[in-house]
């Protein structure tokens, strides 16, 4: 195993490519007609939308005395933090280590090395935790070899959520109002990052975050996943769980119809979490008339022109159009069914808090969820939720 990287010179000049992306309206239908909602292309930043976060970890921990001047930088990754934390290593001066693993797409190992990046490839995944556990049980080996080396931990680092504050003053700019954010989740980085700003500008906005299904985010059980880039098998201290509205777990079959109905009418697309957005934020227009909706597109369609938009990938995996739902499913709160396509919950709870009252594994929870007295059971007639259909929750109080 190597035990060094090597030294670069930094670029500052770069600094001056980050954010600035375009907020364009969408209108193609995703499945059916929709009023249209704005999506910031995130894709066409330089380093992605993830070098807001890459440079916010770095100059962050530079500032605390974490990151010498020219030391490595070691991280985990699926592939788009990777790209963002090429381009912040770059422009300040720091060598960079990734570990990703035997499902990231040649394309991304390619761009990546070009880039400078020294990859580092596991090769199965972890009994427990799947493929990150594998890649973070690597990346601690690297941190042992590695002098001086920084780990950024972009699940759990307050500066990955303080580098968006940039995308919340662009939203603010580009729209003279909104109502509704989509936001995918995977780290939790950029909902937690702009959530603040935007409610003090528009109290009553509500949050919809969009995850995939077999993630734990939000309380569902692990399973394995196709998509790359949505969803964790881990639970990120980053999520800001009290500031959602509603979550959306979203199957792989919706976010290829999703990028490919993008791709035709629009030009505009991405991969998988921006296919899977884009059909959530179609659909709070459709429910939701009258109201501002935006949602963020992460990245482009380059890194997934072998799987998203590949006619044998889809037909392999079985994502045939027709078995894209055009609906969530409604589920009550999370534990009470599981996620396997596009669902609904309106109820978000932290899965690891024990006093969580709508946690069916809390030891103390007095809630049965299979009592049909139970106040949070929708075949409960006196339940004040509402079970089925699109109906608008009350507005936030500001």
């Amino acid at each position: 195993m190597t035990t060094t990287a090597p030294c670069r010179a930094a670029r500052p000049e770069l600094l001056a490519l980050l954010g600035g992306t375009p907020l364009v309206r969408v209108t193609v239908d995703l499945p059916g007609p929709h009023p249209g909602f704005w999506a910031k292309l995130e894709g066409l930043a330089a380093g992605g939308m993830k070098a807001r976060a890459a440079m916010s970890m770095l100059l962050g921990a530079r500032e605390r005395g974490e990151l010498r001047p020219g030391a490595p930088v070691v991280e985990s990754t699926s592939g788009t933090l990777g790209v963002g934390l090429a381009f912040a290593g770059q422009a300040l001066g720091h060598p960079v280590v990734l570990v990703g693993d035997s499902e990231l797409e040649p394309s991304m190992r390619q761009l990546l090395r070009a880039h400078g990046v020294r990859l580092e490839i596991v090769d199965r995944p972890a009994a427990r935790g799947g493929w990150q556990a594998a890649r973070l049980d690597r990346l601690r080996d690297l941190l042992a070899v590695l002098p001086d080396a920084y780990w950024p931990d972009q699940y759990n680092n307050p500066d990955n959520s303080a580098g968006y504050a940039s995308l919340a003053a662009e939203l603010v700019d580009g729209l003279d109002h909104l109502d509704i954010l989509v936001c995918s989740v995977g780290t939790g980085g950029h909902s937690a990052g702009v959530i603040g700003p935007l409610r003090r500008r528009w109290p009553a906005l509500r949050l919809i975050g969009v995850d995939a299904t077999g993630s734990t985010i939000f309380g569902q059980p692990a399973r394995p996943r196709l998509m790359r880039g949505l969803g964790s098998s881990i639970h990120p201290r980053n999520v800001a769980y009290d500031a959602f509205d509603e979550v959306h777990w979203v199957g792989p079959a919706e976010a290829v119809d999703g990028c490919r109905r993008l791709a035709r009418g629009s030009f505009v697309s991405g991969g998988w979490s921006t296919g899977a957005a884009a059909r959530v934020a179609a659909w709070a227009a459709r429910v939701h008339p009258g109201a501002v909706v935006a949602t963020v597109f992460p990245d482009g369609p380059h890194r997934y022109l072998g799987t998203v938009y590949d006619d044998d990938f889809a037909s392999a995996h079985r994502l045939d159009p027709a078995s894209a739902a055009a609906r969530p499913v409604e589920i009550p709160y999370p534990g009470a069914a599981e996620a396997t396509g596009w669902a609904r919950c309106t109820r978000v709870t932290d899965p690891l808090s024990p006093r969580d009252p709508l946690n069916p594994r809390d030891p103390l929870n007095p809630r049965d969820p299979l009592n049909p007295r139970d106040p949070l059971n929708p075949r409960d007639p006196l339940s004040p939720l509402s079970p089925l259909g699109d109906s608008p929750r009350p507005e936030r109080t500001p």
